[in-house]
């Protein structure tokens, strides 16, 4: 074998690597930021109809723009604009949700890809705090067919289009299903909160709930 050779099989081998070792991160994350102080004790708003994917045309996608941070978030239907903030990994390898002092803020897992290009970029955002909703309260109340916008860093607003809701108890969470592309070469968002009911005992919600959304316009 050439050194050419070693060295390509090295490298995808260390790319295989990294993504599993993300992929765990990710499940440990669906399965704990779940974990909230005392919370709401309500069901999430939406749980009961959350739909999954649509039976109504939807637009066809956008050709993936190219890599910007993002700014801000907006969910016309939900009333949201926030603004977002960059997370990393906590020690374990789960996702930082943002602080709990700011109910209003999303995170973007910066590791990952950008908004706008190919792939599936993540967001998290608090479902509630101690005394109030937060800013994905009403995530799983959301539609598909639904809009979320992007403000990014080179100007450019892009324009999502929601495909698929799905509520999934953290006893079956599975990182690859939540959040892996629906479809490769593809743009795609991933909207995560806690979902389901809050369980005193644990004081944790008992599921998560995921909102896929593809790229269909830029601005």
């Amino acid at each position: 074998m050439s050194e050419h050779e070693r060295s390509s099989g090295t490298g995808r081998l260390l790319t295989a690597v990294a993504w599993l070792v993300l992929l765990f991160g990710l499940w440990l994350w669906g399965r704990d930021v779940t974990d909230v102080r005392q919370g709401l004790t309500t069901p999430t708003t939406g749980d009961i109809a959350a739909v999954g994917r649509p039976d109504v045309p939807l637009p066809p996608a956008l050709e993936p723009l190219g890599n910007a941070r993002p700014q801000r978030l907006d969910i016309p239907s939900m009333g949201v604009q926030a603004p977002v903030v960059a997370r990393g990994l906590d020690r374990q390898g789960a996702i930082e949700p943002p602080p709990f002092e700011q109910p209003g803020v999303v995170g973007w897992y910066a590791a990952g890809v950008r908004p706008g290009a190919a792939g599936a970029a993540l967001f998290v955002g608090h479902v509630d705090t101690d005394t109030k909703p937060a800013v994905f309260y009403k995530l799983s109340a959301v539609r598909p067919g639904a809009t979320v916008r992007v403000v990014r860093d080179d100007g450019k607003v892009a324009e999502f289009t929601v495909d698929e809701v799905q509520v999934i108890p953290r006893d079956h969470f599975d990182a690859q299903q939540a959040y892996g592309a629906h479809e490769p070469g593809r743009a795609e968002l991933r909207l995560v909160t806690c979902g389901g009911t809050f369980d005193r005992a644990s004081r944790t919600y008992t599921a998560n709930v995921v909102v896929s959304a593809y790229l269909t316009g830029s601005g």
